[in-house]
């Protein structure tokens, strides 16, 4: 399958809607649409119904907002974080169904799947089954599990098994409640930056990315707060034996061996990742089709003088697709 040219999306959500059960154990409650609009459970998410889950409507979306390519991965709540042996099925369904929209697609579509998060060895034969799929190019993971990160197993084993196999890893925050963050939509908008935050730094000094030097790993929203405390962890890093316990490099290189997207939602906050990060690390998201998403994720980057050339060539070189016109 031949690729459209331009700016690759990173970052957008699909869900087909025989899947809208969610996982077996989802602390969350089923997904349901209602007079063409997505509910959790009673909640509005404020997203159209096809949006989600009709891949001709994501390709005309993609075609509006100017981009060649979008990568879909499974929205959030999707993630099967419960340890349940329902799991692998749900995991297995879900892939299937996800080479077969970007197989079909012509070109515009490409995937990253999922794995049983709680279990390396299912999640190998699945890691196995995506990495022969060819348009599933990785997988999509959430930051946490059970309160730990990628710095512990079992999700520490799962970036060696996605390391070994060549595939990329994204990491997408849950938005898991806290009482502090019950109004407002903290949970989301204070919530989901903490997350990300929360998974680079167990990555930057965690030990992980000395281990594993192959790992394209990517962190969305910008890196949510991490690059603003960059520089902080820098000076604990230099006076403290703690957060130097695992003997890696310094932060503010560990930093740089990191991915992320554009989705900053401002362009001073663009620039600041854009002083600690790798720029060949840099890669337009636009966390389609959720309200927090952009139409027009292309604008940040372009502000800040990012071409769709580069956003392109990056987006590649993360997805292993270097010097490739084709999957």
């Amino acid at each position: 399958m031949t690729l459209r040219p331009g700016a690759i999306d990173i970052h957008a959500h699909w869900l087909p809607e025989d899947m809208f059960g969610l996982p077996p154990g989802s602390p969350v409650p089923p997904l349901n649409g209602r007079d063409g609009e997505i509910y959790l459970g009673d909640l509005p998410l404020y997203i159209e119904t096809t949006a989600m889950t009709d891949a001709t409507r994501v390709i005309a979306d993609t075609d509006a907002a100017g981009l060649g390519v979008r990568v879909i991965s499974a929205p959030p709540f999707a993630f099967p974080v419960a340890d349940d042996p329902g799991v692998d099925a749900y995991v297995g369904a879900f892939n299937d169904e996800l080479a077969t929209a970007c197989s079909d697609s012509d070109g515009r579509l490409l995937g990253l799947g999922l794995v049983s998060l709680h279990d390396p060895d299912a999640a190998r034969r699945q890691m196995q089954a995506i990495a022969s799929s060819g348009v599933v190019r990785g997988i999509a993971v959430p930051p946490l599990l059970n309160g730990t990160s990628f710095d512990v197993a079992p999700m520490r084993d799962l970036l060696r098994i996605a390391t070994e196999l060549d595939l990329a890893v994204l990491v997408h925050p849950m938005q898991l409640p806290r009482p502090e963050w019950s109004s407002y939509y903290l949970v989301n908008l204070v919530g989901n930056p903490v997350e990300t935050t929360t998974a680079a730094a167990s990555l930057v000094l965690g030990g992980v990315l000395e281990e594993l030097p192959g790992l394209r790993i990517c962190m969305l929203h910008g890196g949510g707060c991490a690059p603003s405390l960059v520089g902080r962890w820098q000076h604990g890093w230099n006076k403290r034996a703690d957060v130097r316990s695992a003997e890696t490099r310094s932060p503010r290189e560990g930093f740089r061996g990191l991915w992320f997207d554009t989705l900053s939602h401002d362009g001073p906050a663009l620039e600041l990742l854009r002083a600690h990060a790798d720029p060949s690390h840099l890669m337009c998201g636009s966390d389609y089709p959720f309200d927090m998403g952009l139409p027009n994720p292309l604008d940040l980057p372009h502000d800040a003088g990012i071409t769709d050339d580069v956003l392109e060539h990056n987006a590649r070189s993360f997805l292993g697709l270097e010097g490739e016109g084709h999957v």
